[in-house]
């Protein structure tokens, strides 16, 4: 059984779709706070629909009491190697890419939320746990796309010159990509989630998987 952890996610009907895909896939749902909408939002049920009555989810206040409360604390409170090998942080900025990780059973598939991913510091912290899904540049996916730079500019996450040189000074772990190479295109949280956890499905020879 796989677990698909959402760091306080935004948007409530891309938890239910999620939700959804956890429960026909026998995965584990992971919320933490805080989230961005009430666990009783309308819009989350409609996109789980019945599924998620029969989901196994549960929420968390933080990071830190996710990751005690499903020991992944060594006895010296860090995350030792072995348990590091246990999670696949999913961010655009990472070298790896989710088809070339390993994956085994109780693996957490951590996704960040929709506005601005994972946080910078655990990704930091957690170098060797990150990876990407691999997208095409915003020239040949956006036609519109000096709107969508103008507008993350306005919004203090663009592209712009200041925000690369800002992001390669905390790249101390020399894992990210290069800053340069910042894209706006992305894919919907739902989708992304389902692409890793059957890549996840896959190789761990999940039912009807080789029929």
């Amino acid at each position: 059984m796989f677990n698909v952890v959402l760091f306080e996610p935004e948007i409530p009907s891309n938890t239910g779709a999620i939700g959804r895909t956890c429960v026909v896939t026998g995965a584990r749902l992971h919320l933490i706070g805080p989230l961005g909408f009430d666990i009783d939002d309308k819009k989350l049920r409609r996109a789980g629909l019945a599924y998620w009555e029969s989901l196994d989810v549960t929420i968390y206040e933080s990071w830190r009491d996710f990751l005690e409360r499903n020991d992944l604390f060594g006895p010296d409170g860090v995350i030792e190697a072995e348990t590091r090998a246990r999670l696949h942080l999913l961010t655009k900025k990472a070298r790896k890419t989710y088809a070339g990780a390993t994956y085994r059973e109780g693996d957490f598939l951590v996704f960040g939320k929709e506005s601005a991913g994972l946080p910078e510091a655990l990704l930091a912290d957690l170098p060797d746990c990150c990876e990407r899904i691999p997208m095409l540049p915003d020239e040949s996916t956006l036609e519109n796309r000096s709107e969508w730079e103008a507008r993350a500019d306005e919004l203090g996450g663009g592209s712009s010159v200041t925000s690369h040189e800002r992001l390669q000074r905390r790249d101390i772990c020399g894992n990210f990509v290069d800053p340069d190479d910042y894209r706006i295109s992305a894919l919907n949280l739902a989708n992304a989630a389902s692409i890793v956890l059957y890549e996840a499905l896959r190789q761990t020879g999940f039912a009807g998987m080789d029929a």
